[in-house]
């Protein structure tokens, strides 16, 4: 059910809401995982490559219907530690009346572009027909992304973290089913891999969207509630695009460093999908910071409490380095052993170029972990157009690592792409941090007065 987080101890809470978040990314990407395992031990290594190509439009896409969501989720979290329950049952309404022209435009669009721009990629010839094939069936299930991820940021705007998990977890299960039917007994395919993550996805939306019309009363709307609201549709669009975009134009920079990788070969290309598909697995705990922070810091902007939220910027800090410093020795010790979860062992020069790639990358967590946490709480805060620019340095840099040095330096500069897209955005976050709560500490100061 529903959690105030604007009371009680800081570590505590964050804790208690972001280990639950925790084991639901773990098992998003470890369903993910397996259908890598599934499709590079079975369909061979150009299959994983095709998937891999896919990988950054597939974030450029999913990431903005996921940055949406998570918005549109901001106001609510404000009005709830506001304690003002009608408006905040009238953001729900309007959520959902967005959710559904977003899905509908997004998918359309993006089907229609799917081909042109995994041309525009330089996507190699011997792999661009299963990349496409498997990209436009992930872009045709849009709209249970948004069913899912809308859901979702709903019930954890509420302090709810667990309940998502619980239906993730469900998904994960049938993913892994339908992954080995689809794969190895009806042979689909890299076909087989997309569909098998769609289905699973409709059902933990589906899921969270059943128990939250269930289970929480305070989302029991009157008539009226459900009327189309300008005023609330403003706002939302206002939270939720810019946070969208920030996702996207992030993920630019990433197309282009995948195109700069695709120039290289289908060999990096695999290389670089073994790497970052256990990277992704690896950073869960960041992410699972950076939507803790959301909500802590909506939740608690809405309360007015600033020095809480200090408080909980310290305190999730802390464990961020601590986490960094533990993921560190994860990937020296056995980062290599575990590349083999996704790479023949007999894939020499493969895996050796995943490894590197791996081992550059850990040494910079930290800065990721702040970017994840700083900018998700000055989103949750209220300022999601300012946090924008934080992707847009991080596209910045992956576009000079992309155009630049991967032309001059090959494979090593792909390795410090990411790192470098990580400490320029905290160049720009930290102090952009500061400026945020400056300005919310003078708004508080004019409402006492």
């Amino acid at each position: 059910m529903e959690k105030d987080m604007t009371q009680g101890n800081p570590m505590r809470l964050i804790l208690g809401f972001a280990v639950p978040l925790l084991l639901g990314l773990l098992f998003q990407q470890f369903y993910s995982m397996v259908d890598t395992v599934i499709v590079g031990h079975y369909l061979g290594v150009d299959a994983l490559a095709a998937v891999g190509a896919t990988g950054s439009v597939n974030f450029l896409i999913i990431g903005f219907c996921m940055g949406v969501c998570n918005g549109f989720a901001i106001p609510i979290a404000q009005e709830f530690g506001a304690k003002q329950e009608r408006i905040l049952r009238k953001y729900v309404a309007n959520c959902v009346w967005l959710s559904v022209i977003f899905s509908v435009v997004t998918t359309v669009t993006v089907v229609l572009l799917c081909r042109p721009i995994l041309q525009t990629m330089r996507t190699p010839d011997n792999i661009i027909e299963d990349a496409y094939l498997y990209i436009v069936i992930i872009f045709a299930g849009i709209p249970v992304v948004f069913l899912y991820n809308m859901t979702a940021a709903v019930l954890r705007s509420l302090g709810d973290s667990r309940t998502p998990v619980i239906f993730l977890v469900m998904a994960a299960v049938l993913n892994i089913f339908l992954d080995l039917l689809l794969i190895i007994v009806i042979p689909l395919g890299v076909a087989g891999a997309a569909i098998a993550t769609v289905v699973a996805q409709a059902i933990a939306g589906l899921g969270c969207l059943i128990y939250m019309c269930r289970k929480f009363t305070i989302l029991k709307m009157t008539g009226d509630e459900w009327k189309w609201d300008r005023k609330c549709v403003g706002k939302l669009c206002g939270m939720g695009i810019p946070m969208g975009l920030q996702y996207s134009i992030t993920a630019i920079g990433s197309v282009i460093l995948q195109s700069a990788v695709n120039s290289i070969g289908s060999d990096a290309v695999a290389a670089v999908t073994a790497a970052n598909k256990l990277a992704m697995l690896i950073v869960c705990p960041f992410d699972a910071m950076g939507s803790t922070m959301a909500t802590y810091g909506g939740q608690n902007v809405g309360a007015g409490r600033l020095d809480r939220v200090d408080q909980g910027l310290k305190a999730c800090s802390l464990l961020g380095l601590f986490y960094s410093l533990f993921a560190v020795l994860i990937v020296y010790t056995v980062g290599d052993k575990m590349l083999l979860l996704f790479l023949e062992q007999s894939e020499i020069f493969i895996l050796g170029n995943a490894d590197i790639f791996l081992r550059i990358s850990a040494l910079f967590y930290f800065p990721l972990a702040l970017v994840n946490i700083v900018r998700f709480l000055i989103q949750g805060m209220g300022f999601s157009k300012l946090a924008v620019f934080a992707g847009a340095f991080e596209m910045v840099a992956r576009g000079l690592a992309g155009f630049v040095l991967v032309p001059h330096f090959g494979f090593v500069a792909v390795c410090y792409a990411n790192p470098l897209a990580w400490i320029f955005a905290d160049i720009f976050l930290i102090p952009a941090f500061f400026y945020v709560r400056k300005i919310l500490a003078g708004v508080l100061k004019e409402q006492k007065e």
